[in-house]
């Protein structure tokens, strides 16, 4: 299957979903995608609250594209690349209507951001989350603000810094990011159906105005989140980095 990005509404819901045969990996066009619709998602009066999922049932994402990073040559396009994520995540930040995460299995790097950047987080036990970027060379600077504003600085510099360990669905809700975890798929759909119905049935004025509330000082992320891209725009060039990613070519 190729990758997609889509949005479907039913019941004053919009279920954005996206895809990637390799694991859920996000290149620079479906991250272009998934930031277009998350803002036409947000003023489309028809919804009312939004669900962010991803297709398959192991991986909910792999974050960045490997093969897109070891092809990145200099630090314009480098910069280009990251700062694919910082506008999807402020996409989501700026976006009027509550994003419901459905976390079905494994989250890496920009994966873990997506989840943070989420409103309230459903996951399976199987939604084992790792930040790996140190291993390769660079850094998860895009997502440290939104991943440290949902868990705290010392749980994300934990998971930073143990850049190789996956750490279990159940420390990712006791942490914050995840609200609720379940057995299996089936009790976390059924669960969020639940969920999204009741908020659909809300005040849309309240639920926006509670929205604004939730992220209220991070009107500067806008700046924050590019000038974190430049950092990994210019560190995916450094030797220690493409000699590192050279083993997964």
């Amino acid at each position: 299957m190729k990758s997609y990005v889509t949005l479907n509404i039913e019941n004053k819901v919009g279920y954005i979903e996206f895809y990637h045969p390799n694991k859920n990996a996000m290149p620079s066009d479906v991250l272009e995608l998934l930031a277009n619709i998350i803002k036409a998602a947000g003023d489309n009066k028809d919804i009312r609250v939004l669900v962010l999922k991803s297709g398959g049932d192991r991986t909910f994402c792999a974050g960045a594209s490997f093969n897109e990073i070891i092809a990145i040559d200099n630090e314009a396009d480098g910069f280009q690349f990251f700062s694919g994520f910082a506008n999807v995540i402020n996409a989501m930040r700026t976006c009027p209507k509550l994003i419901i995460g459905r976390i079905q299995g494994k989250s890496v790097g920009g994966g873990v951001g997506l989840a943070a950047a989420t409103d309230y987080c459903l996951a399976t036990q199987f939604a084992s989350i790792k930040l790996s970027e140190l291993s390769i060379g660079i850094g998860p600077f895009v997502i440290e603000p939104v991943v440290s504003r949902k868990i705290g600085k010392n749980a994300m510099s934990h998971i930073t810094i143990n850049a190789e360990t996956f750490f279990s669905s159940e420390f990712a809700k006791e942490k914050g990011l995840f609200s609720e975890v379940f057995e299996s798929i089936e009790l976390l759909d059924e669960a969020l159906e639940t969920l999204v119905t009741k908020l659909a049935s809300y005040n849309p004025e309240a639920l926006a105005e509670m929205k604004k509330v939730m992220w209220a000082g991070t009107d500067h992320w806008d700046t924050l989140l590019n000038e974190r891209a430049k950092i990994s725009g210019k560190l995916v060039l450094s030797k220690f980095t493409k000699k590192t990613l050279k083993r997964f070519r």
